[in-house]
Protein backbone atom coordinates (compact mmCIF):
# COMPACT_ATOMS: atom_id res chain seq x y z
CA UNK A 1 0.00 0.00 0.00
CA UNK A 2 3.19 2.25 1.08
CA UNK A 3 4.00 1.59 -2.09
CA UNK A 4 1.61 2.29 -4.31
CA UNK A 5 1.07 5.62 -2.61
CA UNK A 6 5.00 7.24 -2.89
CA UNK A 7 4.59 5.59 -7.19
CA UNK A 8 1.40 7.99 -6.97
CA UNK A 9 2.83 10.68 -5.43
CA UNK A 10 6.02 10.77 -7.55
CA UNK A 11 3.76 10.81 -10.82
CA UNK A 12 1.95 13.80 -8.97
CA UNK A 13 5.31 15.29 -8.94
CA UNK A 14 6.28 14.90 -12.86
CA UNK A 15 3.04 15.51 -13.79
CA UNK A 16 3.73 19.71 -14.23
CA UNK A 17 7.34 18.60 -16.02
CA UNK A 18 5.68 16.62 -18.44
CA UNK A 19 2.61 18.72 -19.74
CA UNK A 20 5.04 21.56 -20.29
CA UNK A 21 6.24 19.63 -23.58
CA UNK A 22 3.05 18.82 -24.44
CA UNK A 23 1.51 22.93 -25.08
CA UNK A 24 1.52 23.83 -28.35
CA UNK A 25 4.78 26.36 -29.18
CA UNK A 26 4.47 29.22 -29.12
CA UNK A 27 3.76 31.46 -31.99
CA UNK A 28 7.01 32.95 -32.86
CA UNK A 29 8.99 29.97 -31.99
CA UNK A 30 9.40 28.51 -35.27
CA UNK A 31 7.96 31.76 -37.23
CA UNK A 32 10.14 34.61 -38.51
CA UNK A 33 9.58 37.99 -38.41
CA UNK A 34 8.17 39.82 -41.08
CA UNK A 35 10.47 42.72 -41.42
CA UNK A 36 14.16 40.91 -42.21
CA UNK A 37 15.88 43.84 -40.29
CA UNK A 38 14.09 42.88 -36.97
CA UNK A 39 14.53 39.20 -37.86
CA UNK A 40 18.33 39.99 -38.72
CA UNK A 41 18.47 41.61 -34.92
CA UNK A 42 16.80 38.72 -32.95
CA UNK A 43 18.88 35.93 -35.00
CA UNK A 44 21.76 38.08 -33.80
CA UNK A 45 21.00 37.95 -29.92
CA UNK A 46 19.62 34.35 -30.20
CA UNK A 47 22.85 33.36 -31.26
CA UNK A 48 24.76 34.81 -28.09
CA UNK A 49 21.77 32.76 -25.86
CA UNK A 50 22.22 29.25 -24.97
CA UNK A 51 19.15 26.70 -24.34
CA UNK A 52 19.19 26.20 -20.82
CA UNK A 53 17.88 22.64 -21.85
CA UNK A 54 20.54 21.37 -24.49
CA UNK A 55 23.38 23.18 -22.67
CA UNK A 56 25.33 23.28 -25.86
CA UNK A 57 23.38 24.80 -28.66
CA UNK A 58 21.89 28.85 -28.90
CA UNK A 59 18.46 29.16 -28.78
CA UNK A 60 18.86 29.44 -32.26
CA UNK A 61 19.62 25.81 -33.44
CA UNK A 62 17.92 23.93 -30.41
CA UNK A 63 14.86 22.39 -31.07
CA UNK A 64 13.71 22.09 -27.33
CA UNK A 65 10.47 24.00 -26.03
CA UNK A 66 12.24 26.29 -23.86
CA UNK A 67 14.48 26.93 -26.33
CA UNK A 68 11.25 27.85 -28.88
CA UNK A 69 9.94 29.87 -26.01
CA UNK A 70 12.54 32.04 -25.44
CA UNK A 71 13.11 32.31 -29.47
CA UNK A 72 9.50 33.47 -28.77
CA UNK A 73 10.07 36.05 -26.41
CA UNK A 74 13.34 36.98 -28.27
CA UNK A 75 11.42 38.26 -31.80
CA UNK A 76 8.37 39.43 -29.81
CA UNK A 77 10.16 42.26 -27.40
CA UNK A 78 11.99 43.08 -30.88
CA UNK A 79 9.02 43.85 -32.42
CA UNK A 80 7.78 45.93 -29.93
CA UNK A 81 11.30 47.75 -30.31
CA UNK A 82 13.42 47.05 -27.13
CA UNK A 83 16.95 47.50 -27.20
CA UNK A 84 18.72 43.35 -27.49
CA UNK A 85 20.86 44.39 -25.02
CA UNK A 86 17.52 45.03 -22.51
CA UNK A 87 16.34 41.70 -23.77
CA UNK A 88 19.62 39.63 -22.75
CA UNK A 89 19.67 41.03 -19.57
CA UNK A 90 15.76 40.40 -18.81
CA UNK A 91 16.42 36.66 -20.00
CA UNK A 92 19.89 37.23 -17.39
CA UNK A 93 17.83 37.65 -14.49
CA UNK A 94 15.32 35.45 -15.58
CA UNK A 95 16.87 32.22 -15.88
CA UNK A 96 20.46 33.29 -14.68
CA UNK A 97 24.44 34.29 -16.22
CA UNK A 98 24.60 30.44 -17.59
CA UNK A 99 22.09 31.69 -20.36
CA UNK A 100 24.43 33.88 -22.04
CA UNK A 101 27.65 32.70 -24.23
CA UNK A 102 28.74 36.23 -23.47
CA UNK A 103 28.52 36.47 -19.23
CA UNK A 104 28.87 38.94 -17.40
CA UNK A 105 32.05 40.27 -15.01
CA UNK A 106 30.57 40.27 -11.93
CA UNK A 107 32.34 41.22 -8.48
CA UNK A 108 31.90 37.13 -7.99
CA UNK A 109 33.90 36.02 -10.89
CA UNK A 110 37.37 37.36 -9.00
CA UNK A 111 38.46 34.36 -7.60
CA UNK A 112 38.04 32.58 -11.21
CA UNK A 113 40.68 34.54 -12.65
CA UNK A 114 43.33 35.23 -9.29
CA UNK A 115 43.10 31.33 -8.56
CA UNK A 116 45.67 30.48 -11.56
CA UNK A 117 47.76 33.25 -10.62
CA UNK A 118 48.18 32.39 -7.38
CA UNK A 119 48.94 28.83 -7.82
CA UNK A 120 51.50 29.79 -10.20
CA UNK A 121 52.88 32.23 -8.03
CA UNK A 122 52.81 29.08 -5.47
CA UNK A 123 54.67 26.90 -7.59
CA UNK A 124 56.78 29.09 -8.53
CA UNK A 125 57.94 30.11 -4.82
CA UNK A 126 58.04 26.00 -4.66
CA UNK A 127 60.65 25.68 -7.03
CA UNK A 128 62.64 28.40 -6.48
CA UNK A 129 63.19 27.16 -2.55
CA UNK A 130 63.90 23.70 -3.98
CA UNK A 131 66.58 24.76 -6.87
CA UNK A 132 68.38 26.91 -3.99
CA UNK A 133 68.04 23.85 -1.80
CA UNK A 134 69.82 22.02 -4.49
CA UNK A 135 72.29 24.40 -5.52
CA UNK A 136 73.44 24.84 -1.89
CA UNK A 137 74.12 20.91 -1.49
CA UNK A 138 75.73 21.00 -4.68
CA UNK A 139 77.96 23.86 -3.88
CA UNK A 140 79.58 22.43 -0.53
CA UNK A 141 79.83 18.63 -1.49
Amino acid sequence: MIFVLLGLFLMALGQPAMTQDLLPPAPYAYKQLEDPALERKAQALMETLRCLKCQSQAISDSDAPMAGDMRHQVRTRIAAGEDPEAIRAWLIERYGDYVSYAPQNTPIMWPLFAAPLVILLLAALLLRGRFKRAGSKGVGE
